[in-house]
């Protein structure tokens, strides 16, 4: 996927989202883009942006491979009884923070609401129906898959979460938001949006 700030500006704009900027370096955007057309499932085809303003206030965007999606083992033995979490587009103000993720690892936890769509029907195919939407605090952080190698199958990585294709991806991720803490707070916005989008 390509895409550039001024798009990911524009987005945000026509749908009212707050884009973070100021005076102050690293107050960070981190933005999900999930691939919605020819989708495939069970791959890292989405991406995980940062735009923010490095220390000479230069705006940066980094990208990485990334899913917004589960995994066909969690889509087909679901966790919850009400279905597999998918996240829906938009924006989550304050619903993250770094902690642990399942008391293992630092990473971005779910500290607010989202909203998710809930797959019930146990097959591989990502179902998005608006009737099926739900709000609430899930469990759905944003993480790393394999902590040694990139991941090429999402398959356990996900039931629901924004994970990480590669650890140095991720770790370059974390080095970021551990300097907006520094500056901001340990609190994070998540903005997720379609490809169709941009």
């Amino acid at each position: 996927m390509n895409f550039t700030i001024d798009q990911i500006r524009a987005v945000f704009s026509s749908k009212g989202y707050t884009f973070f900027d100021g005076d102050k370096p690293y107050n960070l955007n981190i933005v999900g883009i999930r691939k919605t057309r020819d989708s495939i499932v069970n791959t890292f085809e989405d991406v995980i942006c940062i735009v923010y303003r490095d220390e000479k206030m230069n705006l940066v965007l980094e990208s990485f491979p990334s899913t917004t999606k589960p995994g066909t083992f969690f889509l087909k033995h679901p966790i919850n009884t009400s279905g597999t979490a998918i996240m829906a587009a938009g924006q989550y103000k304050g619903a993250y923070a770094i902690g642990l993720h399942r008391d293992e690892y630092r990473a971005m936890v779910q500290v607010g609401s989202v909203k998710v769509f809930r797959d019930t029907n146990q097959d591989d195919v990502i179902d998005l129906d608006p009737e099926k939407i739900m709000a609430g605090v899930y469990g759905l952080n944003i993480h790393q898959s394999n902590p040694f190698t990139p991941s090429f199958r999402v398959d356990k990585w996900s039931a629901g979460c924004q994970v990480f294709q590669s650890p140095v991806d991720f770790a370059r991720f974390m080095k970021l938001c551990d300097r907006s803490v520094k500056l901001y707070g340990n609190s994070f916005s998540y903005t997720l949006l379609n490809q169709s989008d941009l």
